[in-house]
């Protein structure tokens, strides 16, 4: 080893004698290198899957709906400034009865062209053919949906559509970029055995819907250098006359926003998550770089004694503290690859993309290390040029002993009914402030990254108890196929299991505030409605208002309104009115952004009487299954959804995802108490080892001097817990924030069991870890720690 450097292998040597007190820093730093790396190693295969699906099947850039529009319009399209490619098709829904499965399921139907495939949007077959185009009843059926239900090429399903039963076969199953994540009516979640995609000749859908030589759906590709809002503003002026709802960008198709959310989500991950752990890294090596500076002051002397120069000094306590985050570093590298494959393997079970490309950027290497090293070297700083301003001849004297004197505390203490032991305990809390900070944050923070975690799954039960069971208490949603008179409502009422009935309408308009806009569903409902409901912001259900328009907090938000603030409604649907409308209220919504308005004076802004879109329904549980096969006869029904279904479809999702997240979290936030607690017990454990060892001759015994050594890091657990509660809420609040975006709101609900369960993580991993530092009391060679010089 001659070709190293004295200083150098000392350098191994302190290593070697520090192993479990660099082990659990390095371990630290490889929890907030893995979560980084799994973030952003995740982040870069969902994008090289979307890219590359995207890229390959010639995802649009802009969708428009229209209620019918001739053929001919199409040309008017391609000739819009900034437009490359437009391919028009026909899109409706149906319902479907499927043998052996009682729950009403529904369906997208898509057109493609008669002769060859679509342009756009274009699908990919995993097996089959295409429909034949003189054989108007053969379809292309989403891969999920066939593996849902267990479908094989040449089976057959009946598809109500346009009000008659349809005997559809399915020839081919594919899938497509557009439905990516596929979200059935009235879903939170995709639903594989209740909803799916298919596809069908052109010529069977226009002789199907009556819409031969039209389309009602639209999608084009954009040059390079196109105007992207001028291209939506000239598209909306053509088809308005053909009915158009209104463009839009495929940052806002649904399928599209819900991956960029999640995206960004992980993005979010990267930047909260991992500062928190190599901050405590940070502190740790701070602290553990001091204790052994001081232990070292005469080897210091010598060194600087025998020529090294004061950098060359404090480069070496830097280098150590760089040799245990190089550790942590490759460490996390392997820890967060595996998360990295087991996050990128749940989204594939979620995210519908025909190759789950699983890849690493560099950049989610060089960022986490670089992080890493920049937190090692702050953390490391402060203790080198403490090292470095040592003088030789003072750093050969033993440093001066510590001036003690009974302050306050310990005069106070002193009246207590308090052994010896635990007095000990107390002056050498008071006299170490610094050290017990470091341990005590380092705890909270601890608590706190658990606490800022796991508050997430006490947000989805609210959010889910408040759609499922207070704003959203129906038993059952139907869609019908056009707007229709109220008069349906009541068949409705006649069918078997119906309880009561409530009608709704949906109108799609673009609402504007001065400059801002945004495109969003306005609900009409009765002022006395009980199966959908709208809670303010005191979450107490209240009335929707006789007059105005009433916003979910969020959609406010968007257009920069408050109650009282003018809006000019664009209705996008039958004659097309402009209305001007005071915002009346808010309303508390977690998901999505609507806003409502009463049913009868929606239907007077519209022109049309008593109209409606929709319904919900109250049901007799025993009568369900009868109530599902009568709903499907109906032919002016378009969907149907049973909340049951979407209830148990979401528990089904989540359930793993949930076990999965919950148990990374509790290993990493208990990793940081173990290593937190593990290093103050050695430091402490060090430098008081003559002490300990001289009680241990004056008669204490084992357990006692345990009791000294374990009792300081107990009173400072038990201080730590209470600060972590706050720090969590404080980053629950920035964590929720950070999570919540247009298509849902993250309510910021930490419950008491929540807290509960974060601290007994902390108190376990704590307790393991000073059990295991106590140990080493036993092994102490009392003669020797007597002759040990400090």
């Amino acid at each position: 080893m001659s070709f190293i450097s004295a200083i150098d292998r000392k350098l191994i040597r302190d290593l070697i004698h520090l192993k479990g007190q660099a082990l659990a820093v390095s371990i630290i730093v490889a929890c907030g290198v893995a979560i980084m790396v799994m973030a952003l190693g995740t982040l870069s295969s969902l994008q090289q899957s979307q890219e590359t699906y995207y890229d390959r099947y010639r995802f649009a850039d802009v969708f428009a709906t229209v209620k019918r529009a001739p053929d001919s319009l199409a040309r008017r399209v391609r000739e819009i400034e900034g437009v490359r490619v437009a391919e028009t098709r026909i899109s409706r829904y149906a319902t479907l009865k499927i043998e052996g499965f009682n729950d009403p399921a529904n369906a997208l139907l898509v057109s493609v062209p008669d002769f060859g495939e679509q342009i756009l949007n274009r699908t990919l077959m995993h097996t089959g053919r295409w429909p034949d185009a003189k054989r108007p009843d053969e379809i292309v059926a989403s891969k999920s949906f066939v593996d849902a239900h267990g479908f094989e090429l040449g089976d057959q399903l009946t598809a109500i559509i346009n009000g008659r039963a349809r005997l559809l076969t399915i020839v081919g199953i594919g899938d497509s970029p557009e439905y990516i994540y596929t979200l059935g009516p009235g879903n939170l979640l995709p639903d594989d055995k209740r909803f799916g995609v298919f596809w069908m000749r052109r010529k069977a859908l226009e002789a199907a819907f009556d819409l031969n030589g039209a389309f009602n759906d639209i999608s084009l590709v954009l040059g390079r250098n196109a105007k992207p809002n001028s291209v939506i503003d000239e598209l909306d002026r053509i088809l308005a006359p053909y009915g158009g709802l209104g463009a839009y960008l495929k940052e806002d198709q649904l399928s599209n926003a819900f991956i960029e959310s999640e995206m960004n989500q992980l993005k979010n991950m990267a930047k909260i998550i991992p500062p928190v752990f190599l901050l405590v890294s940070a502190m740790l090596l701070n602290a553990l770089l001091i204790r052994l500076i001081a232990t070292e002051r005469q080897q210091i002397g010598l060194l600087k004694a025998f020529g090294y120069t004061s950098p060359e000094i404090a480069w070496h306590y830097v280098k150590l503290a760089l040799a245990i985050t190089l550790l942590g570093i490759v460490m996390g590298f392997g820890f967060g690859a595996m998360l990295a494959r087991l996050m990128t393997n749940l989204y594939g079970d979620t995210f519908r993309f025909p190759v789950m490309i699983f890849t690493f950027s560099k950049s989610s290497f060089a960022f986490s290390a670089g992080a890493a090293i920049i937190a090692a070297v702050a953390g490391a700083l402060n203790a080198s040029l403490s090292a470095a301003r040592l003088q030789p001849a003072e750093a050969m004297i033993p440093a001066p002993p510590e001036s003690y004197r009974r302050g306050p505390i310990q005069k106070f203490s002193a009246r207590l009914p308090f052994d010896e032991p635990t007095r000990m305990i107390m002056r050498h809390l008071v006299r170490w402030p610094g050290r017990g900070a470091t341990t005590l944050l380092g705890v909270a923070a601890a608590q706190a990254l658990l606490i800022g975690t796991l508050f997430m799954f006490d947000s989805l039960d609210v959010m889910l108890d408040t759609f499922f069971e207070r704003t959203d208490p129906y038993e059952a949603m139907v869609n019908f196929v056009e707007p229709i008179g109220s008069n349906a409502i009541e068949e409705l009422k006649d069918l078997p299991g119906v309880i009561s009935v409530e009608a709704s309408r949906t109108v799609a308009a673009k609402i504007r505030h001065g400059p801002r806009f945004e495109r969003a569903g306005i609900i009409g409902l009765p002022g006395n409605a009980v199966y959908k409901q709208i809670l303010n912001e005191n979450d107490e259900v209240f009335p929707v208002p006789e007059e105005g328009l009433t916003l979910s907090s969020q959609l406010a938000k968007m257009l920069d309104v408050g109650i009282g603030d003018q809006l000019t409604l664009e209705i996008l649907e039958g004659r097309r009115p402009t209305i001007i409308s005071p915002v009346t209220a808010m309303v508390n919504e977690y998901i999505s952004s609507p806003a409502y308005m009463n049913i009868n004076r929606l239907n007077q802004h519209l022109f049309e009487g008593e109209v409606v879109s929709g319904a919900f329904i109250k049901l007799d549980p025993s009568q369900s299954d009868q109530f599902s096969k009568a709903v499907l006869d109906r032919p002016v029904i378009a969907s149907v959804t049973l909340q049951s279904a979407a209830i148990k479809s979401f528990e089904d999702t989540l359930e793993d995802t949930i076990s999965i997240m919950m148990s990374i979290y509790a290993v990493i936030g208990g990793a940081i108490a173990a290593g937190v607690v593990y290093n103050a017990a050695r430091i402490s454990l060090t430098e008081r080892g003559r002490e300990l060892a001289s009680l241990r001759v004056l008669g204490f015994t084992r357990h006692e001097v345990s009791y000294i050594l374990i009792g300081e890091l107990v009173i400072l657990v038990l201080l730590a817990l209470p600060l972590g509660c706050l720090f969590g809420a404080a980053l629950a609040y920035v964590f929720g924030q950070a999570m919540s975006s247009e298509l849902f709101r993250i309510p910021i609900v930490i419950e008491p069991a929540t807290y509960g369960v974060c601290a007994l993580i902390v108190l376990v991993a704590a307790i393991g870890s000073a059990v295991l530092v106590s140990r080493r009391i036993g092994q102490l060679d009392m003669i020797a720690v007597l002759k040990t010089r400090e």
